[in-house]
This record gives structure tokens, sequence and C-alpha cells, in this order.
């Protein structure tokens, strides 16, 4: 017998989160953290799938979670800013809600002084229909095509084109996905006993920007449309058909924002950077 654990939305967690967003002075913040700086490349050749199509149910408050603010600033915003920052990110697709588009253009978009050229795309009811329903939307003369999590906010510009140049300097492979390496000891569990415990060095947790050949990313797509598979990540539709994927180490604090409490984290990833001095 499987045993689920609900998320704790307790009334305490997300009051906490609000005290955070209300009593920190977000305004201090230095220039580079508050708002980058966009540029576009005349010969960009990566589009951008930002996935902003959760219900946020397991976040526990109204609207979901890619509106909600840090620094007075949505949540997608500072995702679509760092790509935006990328030279070589030519086009950035937002898949949202079909009914919420235009709030989500009115809040997280609209207001700020984006340079690359944004669009929005219908969000499906899985996330892997809603990467697909974006990927219609990238035109054939990309070639490269970087997924990510609309509700991980603090990915860097810098990491974004490490993982794209990782890609483009290896020919022999398909794909760059961001990960780090797992730091808890894993255990195999089969009817509630431990029944094996894995070496946890062969193992990383999958984050996101996933950057992947524009190419084989539809075909994958395809085959998995075709074949009714469902993967657990974009890499794995690529893996599935013996594609090559190399691995970016990335940061612990490019957090996703899932559950009141990751918020609590996020704010101080937040204030560590602008202790660091924005690094």
């Amino acid at each position: 017998m499987t045993t689920t654990i609900d998320p704790v939305f307790t009334p305490e967690v997300l009051q906490a989160s609000q005290l955070i967003e209300d009593s920190f002075d977000w305004g201090s913040l230095p220039q580079e953290m508050v708002g980058l700086q966009g540029k576009v490349d005349k010969k960009a050749q990566t589009a951008a799938i930002i996935l902003a199509g959760g219900t946020g149910e397991r976040f526990g408050r109204d609207g979901g979670k890619q509106l909600v603010e840090i620094a007075g600033k949505p949540i997608l915003t500072w995702s679509a800013e760092a790509f935006d920052a990328v030279g070589d990110v030519g086009l950035i697709v937002v898949v949202c809600p079909e009914e919420r588009q235009s709030e989500y253009l009115v809040r997280a978009i609209d207001p700020f002084p984006f340079v690359t050229p944004i669009v929005v795309a219908p969000a499906g009811p899985t996330r892997q229909e809603s990467a697909f329903s974006g990927l219609e939307f990238v035109p054939e003369q990309f070639e490269y095509v970087a997924l990510h999590d609309g509700a991980r906010p603090l990915v860097t510009p810098e990491l974004i084109e490490h993982t794209i140049a990782t890609l483009k300097g290896n020919v022999d492979c398909d794909g760059a996905v961001v990960a780090h390496p797992a730091v808890d000891t894993l255990k195999v569990i089969e009817n509630g006993f431990i029944v094996g415990t894995p070496d946890r060095r062969v193992f990383w947790n999958a984050q996101t920007p996933q950057v992947f050949r524009a190419g084989i990313y539809r075909r994958a797509h395809a085959s998995a449309l075709s074949d009714g598979f469902v993967g657990t990540d974009d890499s794995s539709l690529i893996e599935r058909l013996g594609g090559r994927v190399r691995v970016v180490e990335g940061k612990r604090d490019n957090i996703k924002l899932t559950v009141p409490e990751d918020y609590l984290l996020l704010a101080a990833a937040v204030r560590q950077r602008y202790a660091q001095g924005g690094e």
C-alpha cells in the first residue's frame, strides 16, 4: 500500500512568505539583479520556450505561482528576463493557460522593457503537451530550442549561455541539460521497506534550462506522440531515441517554486546574491 504525503500548506508558511515580500528592502537591490540588459544577436540561433502552464495547486495560493512576486516582479518575469539577456536567444515563447494569456502579458511581460520578441502559446493538460504547443510557435530558422520552467526564476544568463555553448561545442550531442549532483542518501523502497542503497554519485537532480537541437527535438515529440509515450522531462524524449545528452552542472539555488516553503528558499537565495553584490 502506498502512502501519499500531502504538501504542507500551513497559514504560517504562507504568512511568512508574505512577510518576507513586505519587509525586505527589495528596492535596494543592485541594478544587475533588478533588471537585466536585454539583447538579441543578428543571427540568433536559439528559441526559448518558458513553460508557465501549471495551475499552481500545490502552491496553495489563488492565481497560481507564476505571478507571485519577488522584489516587485512576478516569478515569470524573472525567468523571461534571464533569457532576454542572452544574445543567442532570438525568440521567447511563453506557454500559459489560454484563458489567462492576457493577464500574464499585462502583469509579467508588458510592464517590462524586453528586447527579445515574445509570443504566447496555449498550455496543454500536461507539461509535455505544453512543450509541444510551444514548439509549434518556433520557426524553422532556429537551430536550437531551450526549455525552461517559468517557476524557476533564479536562472542566470550565464548559465543559459553556458548550456547553449556546451551543446554547440559538442557536435556528437543532441542536447545539454542543467543538473545538480544528488546530495542526499538515496534508498530503494519496496512495500514500505528499504531494499537497497544505490551510489548517489551516479545520480543528478535534473533542472532547467534544457537545450536541444531543434530537429531531433521535433522528431522526439513526434515519436512520443505516435507511441503514446509520456516522459518525465524533455530530455527523456531525446534519450528514448538514442540521443546523446550532456549534463551541465548548475547551482542548488536554481530552485523551482512548487510549494509555499520554496518561496522562503527563493527569497533567501535572492538576499544571498544581494549580499554578494549580485554575483
